[in-house]
């Protein structure tokens, strides 16, 4: 109240001076408002400067000295800057009445009054979605690799959207739930375009509710394109980095009626899983001379499986008087047999194969291309260039060691082999 009769006071002032300088009484009062108002928006300039100056200075010193990291975010995001800013157009808001009289000039009061409070809505709405980018920070920071962006940007959407429902209310001077009423009958051509913005919402809840998605796994969806690292998951897309660096776009609602598949799973488990095979010409399987067990003997990882396997085979054909002079008869070993033993106790005790989960050697149907002689197991080292690199260290060695036992990889007929038939 002692700033309004300040403010008439030096309104009266300026009125009666500008009088006595021979400006006539109706001109003297439009520049006496004139500059009334501009001392109002000088004032309410002075008030944010000094605002800014004293609390701005005293948040960041609490700031700096806190430990926590939402006091240094809200600073980040300038949301205090933000928040400051309707202090000026309160002001001028207050104080408007010292300069247009709602007396003699109520039509322009009303105005200017309105675009003040106009500008104070569209400050709090940036302060709104300072804070709900605040909020989604401070939610990365505390569960890295979840991501609620979905969410946050809904809510801007609704905050943008109510802030326009009550700009447009207060330019038309009508209630805003009389405006919001009526938009229900226009609710079906909202929903048809934020169709999208709809959908995607719905999915992020899905998709977040579930853990299905995270922003750096790795999924995998050959309708579109898609075979490599989420970096972003929002309203409308989740953006996929593929491994040629090339970006590709997925609606939401894609990943909850379409299928897709996450590798999150591979990568938070010990290993990695390989499960290939190698082809045995089955012409060259047999049974094992003593010729050949005695060379097996001094391979270092079958020494006690030879030793242990002849003697638990002996024991069971003379438990069975099985007659020997003929190699049907009882069991013997093979070297088929001997190559997977050896395989087995090769994979583990290989250095980055895990020793956690799942390592066996088996044999698939034989077929037209032979024996499959399949490898499963999982290698330690996830990483894409490391894991291929071992993957195929191991099967180098394979492959080397086939002929050591007799045995002959099977492969199609080439045009080397016709030529080396004809010599």
């Amino acid at each position: 109240m002692n700033t309004m009769n300040v403010m008439n006071a030096i309104n009266e002032w300026m009125n009666q001076s500008l009088i006595e300088w021979g400006i006539i009484n109706d001109a003297s009062r439009l520049w006496d408002n004139v500059i009334v108002l501009i001392l109002i928006v000088a004032v309410a300039a002075g008030v944010d400067f000094v605002g800014r100056k004293i609390i701005l200075g005293v948040f960041y010193r609490v700031a700096v000295r806190t430990k926590t990291d939402w006091d240094d975010l809200i600073f980040d995001r300038r949301i205090i800057h933000k928040l400051i800013s309707v202090i000026p157009a309160l002001v001028i808001y207050t104080l408007l009445p010292a300069a247009f009289s709602p007396e003699e000039m109520p039509a322009m009061l009303a105005f200017l009054q309105r675009i003040c409070v106009i500008c104070m809505i569209v400050v709090l709405i940036r302060v709104v979605n300072s804070s709900l980018n605040l909020a989604n920070d401070l939610f990365n920071r505390r569960h890295p690799g979840r991501s609620v962006k979905g969410f946050v940007q809904v809510l801007q959407v609704l905050a943008f959207f109510i802030g326009l429902i009550v700009i447009i209310a207060v330019l038309t001077d009508e209630s805003p739930g009389a405006l919001i009423a009526g938009l229900g009958a226009s609710a079906a051509v909202l929903m048809l375009v934020f169709k999208d913005s709809l959908l995607g919402f719905i999915a992020g809840i899905q998709l977040s509710a579930n853990d299905m998605l995270r922003p750096g796994d790795w999924i995998t969806m050959d309708k579109y394109g898609a075979n490599g690292t989420v970096i972003d998951v929002t309203l409308q897309a989740v953006k996929v980095r593929n491994f040629d660096n090339t970006i590709v776009t997925v609606p939401p609602y894609a990943l909850i009626s379409d299928s897709f598949q996450n590798w999150r799973g591979m990568s938070d488990s010990p290993g990695r899983r390989v499960k290939r095979s190698v082809n045995i010409d089955m012409s060259s399987i047999r049974f094992c001379t003593p010729e050949m067990l005695e060379g097996f003997r001094k391979i270092s990882l079958l020494s006690d499986y030879i030793d242990n396997k002849e003697k638990e085979l002996q024991e069971h054909n003379a438990k069975h008087q099985a007659d020997g002079s003929i190699q049907v008869n009882g069991r013997r070993q093979t070297n088929i047999g001997v190559f997977r033993a050896y395989i087995e106790r090769y994979l583990s005790n290989h250095p980055q194969v895990s020793k956690e989960l799942t390592c066996m050697v088996r044999h698939l149907q034989p077929a037209e291309t032979g024996l499959p002689v399949e490898l499963y197991f999982f290698i330690s080292d996830k990483k894409w260039v490391n894991y291929e690199s071992i993957q195929s260290d191991i099967f180098d060695h394979i492959l080397a060691i086939i002929p050591e036992f007799g045995l002959v990889a099977f492969q199609n007929i080439s045009g080397a082999d016709v030529r080396q038939t004809k010599r």
